[in-house]
């Protein structure tokens, strides 16, 4: 039986081989040299509310999101924060109370809110809360889903902030089934931290969020889920935007393997420093190793707050992230929220199509290339696809094997490279040599050529390294 393929990116952050390796358009570590090319994010489209909170008197009165989605099987998974009781502050207009619930879906745009009868609320246990022990919860929880762990009871990993000794502290909690949650006895296990995502990479597990007093993204490192590091690893610093710019609360995070999206808070402070008109858009980071963050576009705003479906007149328009992005079918969901607990509060999502979010097109219609960094076949066979639109007529591009020297490899360019006149989601490749890249072709790049009579209608979204 055949080895399984693995490709290597050697030349980024922290390489390890993967079964397939994508290389998104808006990540100039794997596109590092272009000419006559611009690079373009794009915004999330058709914005909805698909999540509405309860009613008045129930655990998720207000709804703000600050949680994750897992797709498990064939079903999503939704954890957001329920927040209830008293008014607590005319800021974020969070109410006094928070717990963990929970919600899941086929396609997730319609959600189920199931009476899952673990936690007695106001007298019954009629709700949809999670069982997890910890009264002072407060306003956020990352879950990762983790299938690869050998103790089942740790499949489900939820990082979270409760106030403990006056301070917002750091804490972590396992699960065999998302529902049943159970606090580890070493609780707080970091610093005073507030958390938006947690991801496992490379065999380590990251959590992504904020320090108490400091405007950057921060990240917090472990072994075991359950020993942090005692400080965190500053990452992206919004300072050069401007005086009242900043990182609000980290990002929720989503692994591809040699690259992790992170959907992050960008905090539009006022001049006069009142919190009640700070705005709060949704911005795009990308890291190679889980720790060090670059924005591909510095300011661009993935998911704008501004006028968003069903949001109360007369607030500052502001989002809140969350740990949930995924591909499902032929487009790319991602869920969000208000910031503030006002009217219109509940689970909002986006969408792209599948891994659109950001395209390489020429901006003179003459001489457009792209090349890739280096990439390696450690075993088995593997298949180049892309992700790209805008061919026919009158568009097409062609593909080019070249060795890490930037060196012509022979059958897999000039006359024989790979022409691509059809747009789609995963367009293969067929070189005169073939359609397969083996072990023995070495370091290699792929040289994108963009031609025809209007080359600068293409747009190259993706390639895919793999199967």
């Amino acid at each position: 039986m055949p080895n399984p393929p693995a490709v290597l990116l050697p030349t980024l952050a922290c390489p390890e081989p993967q079964a397939e390796v994508v290389l998104f358009a808006f990540d100039d570590g794997v596109f590092p040299f272009r000419r006559n090319v611009d690079m373009h994010l794009i915004a999330g489209q058709q914005p909805r509310l698909v999540l509405r909170h309860g009613e008045e008197g129930t655990p998720d009165e207000v709804l703000l999101y600050a949680g994750s989605v897992a797709r498990v099987g064939d079903r999503f998974h939704l954890w957001y924060n329920g927040n209830y009781g008293p008014l607590a502050n005319e800021i974020g207009f969070e109410r006094t109370n928070c717990c963990v619930c929970y919600a899941s879906s086929h396609d997730g745009v319609a959600w189920e809110k199931p009476n899952l009868g673990l936690v007695e609320f106001n007298g019954n246990k009629q709700n949809n809360i999670v069982d997890l022990h910890a009264p002072t919860l407060w306003a956020g929880a990352a879950v990762l889903f983790d299938p690869d762990d050998a103790m089942h009871g740790r499949r489900y990993k939820m990082a979270y902030q409760a106030w403990i000794g006056g301070t917002l502290q750091f804490c972590v909690a396992f699960s065999s089934d998302g529902r049943r949650w159970r606090p580890v006895p070493l609780n707080p296990v970091g610093p005073e931290f507030t958390v938006s995502g947690v991801v496992r990479h490379q065999h380590r597990y990251y959590a992504c969020g904020q320090m108490a007093g400091d405007p950057r993204l921060a990240v917090l490192a472990s072994t075991d889920f359950e020993h942090w590091s005692p400080c965190a690893a500053p990452g992206l610093d919004r300072a050069a935007e401007g005086p009242n710019e900043a990182v609000h609360l980290g990002a929720g995070l989503w692994n591809r393997g040699n690259v992790i999206l992170a959907v992050y808070g960008q905090w539009h402070g006022h001049p006069t420093g009142d919190r009640r008109l700070t705005s709060i858009d949704l911005g795009l980071a990308v890291s190679h190793d889980a720790v060090h963050y670059r924005e591909p576009v510095p300011g661009f705003r993935l998911v704008p707050a501004a006028e968003q479906p069903q949001s109360p007149i007369g607030f500052a328009p502001a989002l809140l992230q969350g740990q949930g992005m995924t591909n499902h079918d032929d487009h790319t969901l991602y869920w969000y929220s208000l910031w503030r607990g006002t009217r219109g509060s509940g689970v909002r999502l986006v969408t792209w199509t599948r891994d659109r979010l950001g395209a390489l097109q020429p901006a003179q219609p003459w001489d457009a290339q792209v090349i890739t960094c280096p990439f390696e076949v450690v075993t088995g066979r593997v298949r180049v696809r892309l992700n790209v639109a805008g061919l026919g007529e009158h568009a097409h591009l062609r593909v080019a094997l070249l060795d890490e020297g930037f060196h012509p490899i022979p059958r897999y360019s000039g006359a024989d490279a790979a022409l691509v006149a059809e747009g789609g989601l995963r367009v293969p490749l067929y070189w005169g040599g073939g359609d397969l890249l083996l072990p023995s072709h070495g370091l290699m790049r792929l040289a994108v050529n963009f031609e025809g009579v209007r080359p600068e209608d293409a747009r190259l979204y993706a390639i895919y390294l793999g199967e």
